[in-house]
């Protein structure tokens, strides 16, 4: 936790939130690697590839609360943002978590009703993702171009709040763009893709205006708000490059599919197959015999 999010915070207060922050993030991650682990005991498959993802996801998340970033206390208050905004929420998400809890589970009330709510109207609203960019970038804006940054600075728990606020709505947004895990209503990659620009836009406008002028009611020196400026613009340039990549694959997967579709079989292949199995075997002194070549073929075989 920063400097810019503790100033009225008691700090064996600072410390305890850390460390309990810590702790449930260490057992998410070990109740994802647990499950993971019993996928492979019982012989389904699951890459290793998103355990890594999740892990870095979850230690990022952790660094992000205990760690103390270089710089300025606005520079480390825009590195803490990147992290558990943008970065940790992408790393979580690639992992696919809701696919492990949905193939984990037995059948019974738990599984159905997690799948209930994945498939919900009110889940497929909140997945909708410029309602998604809304929560989350706008969120950014109400704090950093109110003074609601500088009131997290004297009321710890508006503080949390707005940090659970912001990791929340970071897994939302990137949730809904992404859209890798099972629910009912899929927006299509034009939605999410113009969704993402959109998002993208608005994150770099906001990094300019702070460029201009720090958040209200703050005393943030200028060169310290320079530097959490121009972090905020590249480092979010960055992590919108990454899922930008994995809508690109996406569209690529799709375009092979449905290419592998369009196109049809070799012609020859197909008709010498379809003629074969209409002739079937020819009858030769009673026996069956290959029709290629008039060989007898044996019963026993």
């Amino acid at each position: 936790m920063t400097q810019a999010h503790t100033g009225a915070w008691p700090l064996g207060s600072v410390v305890a939130a850390a460390e309990l922050t810590v702790v449930l993030v260490a057992l998410v991650v070990l109740a994802y690697l647990t499950a993971a682990a019993r996928l492979r005991r019982r012989g389904d498959a699951w890459p290793r590839h998103r355990d890594a993802s999740f892990t870095a996801g979850g230690a990022v998340l952790a660094h992000a609360v205990v760690g103390t970033p270089p710089g300025g206390p606005f520079t480390a208050h825009v590195a803490q943002h990147l992290a558990v905004a943008m970065a940790a929420p992408l790393l979580l998400v690639l992992g696919r978590p809701l696919t492990l809890v949905l193939r984990t589970l037995p059948p019974g009330r738990t599984r159905r009703g997690l799948l209930a709510v994945a498939h919900s109207r009110p889940a497929a609203w909140l997945l909708f993702p410029p309602l998604a960019a809304l929560l989350d970038i706008g969120g950014l804006w109400l704090l950093h171009r109110t003074p609601l940054l500088a009131a997290t600075h004297h009321r710890p728990l508006l503080g949390a709040a707005v940090h659970l606020h912001v990791l929340a709505a970071g897994l939302l947004f990137t949730f809904a763009v992404c859209r890798l895990d099972p629910v009912r209503r899929r927006w299509s990659l034009a939605w999410r893709g113009t969704t993402l620009l959109a998002a993208g836009w608005a994150h770099a406008v906001l990094a300019k205006s702070l460029y201009a002028a720090p958040p209200p009611g703050t005393g943030f020196t200028a060169d310290d708000v320079h530097t959490a400026a121009r972090l905020m613009y590249y480092g979010g340039d960055l992590v919108e490059i990454a899922l930008a990549t994995v809508l690109a694959a996406q569209w690529y997967a799709a375009g092979g599919r449905a290419l592998r579709r369009r196109v049809p079989r070799a012609p020859g292949s197909a008709g010498q197959h379809a003629a074969g199995a209409q002739e079937g075997p020819r009858q030769t002194n009673g026996r069956p015999t290959d029709a290629r070549g008039g060989r007898t073929v044996s019963r026993r075989a």
